[in-house]
């Protein structure tokens, strides 16, 4: 078993499609926490996932997972991996005991009761064939068979989309808990930003295939931060002291990164704290610097 500090670490990750680059992509997770990975769709996050778990070749840069080279030991990582996707990749004439019965013979560290145990926790018939699954159960099905070998590490891509708010509740909890076994560590792609505020430790956003902000989910808060104020005001605001401002007919909101030094300097502003979802919607704008 590999010490390491960081469950993952990406450096200079770089892919080109045509009409699409991930464009030199760098973050780390730290291990026993979970990380937000956040963006709109088509921002990158699958195409960095898939980079992780070698299903697609990238140009250049290096990735390292449970502290070894992903490419090298990809059997031995994705043995000590949980993977959960936004679509179930299990036929649909499986059923829960084919599944068990199949994983069983996949990964060393199967855990049967566990799996059965989560089943019934989720309250998911095992005999019923997936296809006859709604979607928040098969979501489910995906989780328990993702947390029943004994993981060091969840990756999760948009796994909550789609999902009512009580099942979204409860799969955030199933992960809270998945956390206090030991050293567990979380990447956890979504655009459901307010999922993420309520359990993330970390946050990596990213949009365009570029990397805009990496750090701790509370100081990424603290940090940032929206001046409310009058046309006229807006218009007596550097545009280096901002990221971008939504202007109506009423006034302007402007995201700053800088809470701290922009009451400083416009003391007579009114800074209000912000969320990562509005943090997300003024650094998409940042091109246009004022939207509406």
């Amino acid at each position: 078993m590999t010490d390491y500090e960081n469950a993952i670490e990406i450096n200079g990750l770089t892919k080109k499609y045509d009409g699409f680059t991930l464009d030199s992509v760098s973050f780390a997770v730290p291990k026993g926490s979970i990380m937000g990975f956040i963006g709109q769709n088509g921002a990158g996050k699958t195409t960095t996932i898939r980079s992780l778990l070698n299903i697609i070749k990238t140009d250049s840069g290096e990735i390292n997972m449970l502290g070894l080279d992903h490419i090298k030991y990809e059997y031995d990582i994705k043995e000590r991996v949980a993977v959960v996707f936004d679509e179930l990749p299990f036929h649909d004439s499986f059923t829960g005991t084919a599944l068990s019965k199949m994983f069983a013979g996949l990964y060393g560290a199967w855990d049967e009761k566990k799996f059965f145990a989560l089943c019934d926790r989720f309250g998911l018939p095992t005999k019923k064939k997936l296809g006859k699954f709604s979607k928040g159960m098969k979501m489910k099905m995906q989780i328990a068979t993702a947390l029943s070998h004994n993981a060091e590490l969840l990756i999760m891509d948009e796994a909550t989309t789609g999902l009512d708010p009580v099942v979204r509740n409860e799969i955030l909890d199933m992960f809270r808990e998945y956390l206090m076994e030991g050293d567990r560590s979380i990447l956890m792609s979504s655009h459901i930003t307010s999922d993420l505020e309520k359990i993330a430790d970390s946050v990596t956003f990213i949009d365009k295939g570029k990397i805009l902000l990496t750090g701790y989910k509370d100081d990424i808060l603290d940090s940032h931060g929206v001046i409310k104020c009058t046309k006229a005001e807006y218009k007596e605001i550097a545009p280096a002291d901002f990221i971008s401002a939504r202007v109506n007919d009423f006034g302007a909101e402007i995201l700053t990164a800088d809470r701290t030094a922009a009451a400083k300097k416009y003391s007579g502003a009114t800074i209000e704290k912000t969320t990562l979802e509005e943090i997300m919607l003024f650094y998409v704008n940042r091109d246009k610097k004022e939207w509406s």
